[in-house]
């Protein structure tokens, strides 16, 4: 049976500790009370994070960041809601296309569970930076990326490994359930980098006017980004 939403500690203490059963019975039960109590715990989460990334640029930047990161989840699941169902039927699984967007629901909250409790951390990270107006911006600048890189990788490995195990009750072997989880996470992985692409800027650089979107939203994409980068940084 469904936790209730007004259950809502115990249920995040059974996410992050593991506990099966509470992801197997919202993707088994017909209810959907699971879906507004997953996108809850996204945007908060993920909005308290995103709020400490911006923070470090001001204000207005952190308020940004905290409204735009969640929606990168929610729109990339969006976009992709009917190939994701269609993979998992095709690579073995027992679930359907609402059951595998409660799936990927449930590991992206555990990932906004992780990152939201580092939120205390993060803030004090951008507090106790120098300034984007100081000399030493723009290594603060990379310094605070590689640092919340790890922490997206870290938090993306557990809420992963939580995805896989919950996968495996579902599908007609372990080898079908990891095909599906690779599957899955390279379609989700390419359209999120291009929606965090569109929705740019997430991180910010220094120097630059902050805005809620860039002026040249819809010019290039994020693959033509990172081939730039990787021309000229060698």
């Amino acid at each position: 049976m469904i936790l209730p939403i007004r259950h809502s500690g115990k249920t995040w203490n059974g996410l992050l500790l593991g506990d099966r059963g509470i992801a197997d019975a919202w993707v088994e039960s017909r209810r959907l009370d699971s879906i507004p109590f997953c996108l809850a715990t996204i945007f908060l989460g993920v909005g308290l994070y995103g709020a400490s990334i911006g923070m470090w640029q001001g204000g207005w930047q952190a308020v940004f960041v905290a409204i735009k990161l969640p929606w990168v989840i929610v729109l990339t699941l969006a976009t992709n809601a009917l190939l994701n169902g269609l993979l998992a039927r095709l690579l073995g699984m027992d679930i359907g296309l609402r059951q595998t967007m409660v799936a990927l629901l449930s590991a992206f909250a555990v990932f906004s569970l992780i990152v939201g409790s580092l939120f205390p951390i993060t803030i004090g990270m951008a507090w106790d930076a120098p300034p984007p107006d100081s000399e030493k911006a723009g290594v603060t600048h990379r310094h605070l990326i590689l640092v919340h890189t790890a922490i997206i990788v870290a938090a993306g490995v557990v809420s992963t490994g939580r995805l896989l195990m919950l996968l495996k009750r579902f599908a007609q072997s372990d080898s079908a359930a990891a095909r599906c989880l690779f599957a899955l996470l390279a379609g989700n992985l390419f359209a999120g980098a291009q929606i965090g692409f569109l929705l740019r800027p997430i991180f910010g650089q220094p120097g630059l006017k902050i805005e809620f979107l860039r002026p040249d939203l819809f010019e290039g994409n994020f693959y033509e980004s990172v081939w730039w980068a990787l021309r000229h940084a060698f």
